[in-house]
């Protein structure tokens, strides 16, 4: 049985509130905290994930450990509060997944800020100059199109090397509104803050990863 693959929007961050998009990296509002934790109760499924990649933008790793305390292990939180679970899921902050524009508000972090502030997470996989926003992380149509099929190929083989476990194989994917569009697909999604869709992943006739809507009973974008 294939994965079900769930792309999960950001909660609401401090530019989403005051439109400045010349703050770098903005965090999420106290309001965006309460978002991502209604997770915890609404996500379906939670014995079943077992990956969560998350872009490495602040507001996207904030996302994913107030929404999955649940789900994750519990070295990526502090030792003295009662998150995170013995032999939990894995937490990959996977650049590939950073929101499309070269705007301040949709740059990255350099990684040892990051490391300063998360500190439980263990960044070192996590390059260098993973914020640049140029290259392959570059924010023109063409650059961000390649981008998002790189990531369907990570979730295909990943989907494929999960096959073989019948208890955890979904997978939730933290990641950006308008990155979202090109990851799916799909030029009209626009989910709500901490909401979220379901799909498959599959090949389309030239061997290329694809992203499919399941039923939208399985859907939360309201």
């Amino acid at each position: 049985m294939a994965s079900t693959i769930y792309l999960v929007r950001h909660a609401e961050s401090e530019h989403n509130v005051s439109k400045d998009f010349s703050q770098l990296d903005p965090p999420l509002t106290t309001l965006g905290y309460a978002q991502a934790s209604e997770l915890v109760s609404l996500f379906p499924h939670p014995e079943r994930i077992a990956a969560i990649l998350s872009s490495p933008l602040r507001r996207a790793i904030q996302t994913s450990l107030a929404g999955f305390p649940h789900v994750l292990d519990k070295r990526y939180f502090d030792p003295s509060s009662d998150f995170g679970v013995e032999n939990g899921v894995e937490l990959t902050l996977e650049p590939d997944l950073q929101e499309r524009s070269a705007l301040p508000c949709d740059t990255g972090s350099e990684r040892h800020v990051l490391e300063k502030e998360f500190l439980n997470l263990g960044l070192g996989g996590l390059r260098e100059d993973w914020q640049a926003k140029a290259g392959q992380y570059a924010a023109d149509d063409d650059s961000v199109t390649l981008r998002a099929a790189r990531m369907r190929e990570k979730l295909k083989q990943l989907d494929v090397a999960l096959r073989g476990d019948d208890e955890r194989k979904d997978i939730v994917v933290v990641t950006h509104g308008v990155f979202m569009k090109f990851l799916s697909g799909e030029e009209d999604i626009d989910l709500p803050k901490a909401r979220w869709k379901s799909y498959t992943i599959s090949n389309d006739t030239e061997d290329r990863a694809i992203l499919t809507p399941v039923k939208e009973c399985e859907n939360h974008s309201l």
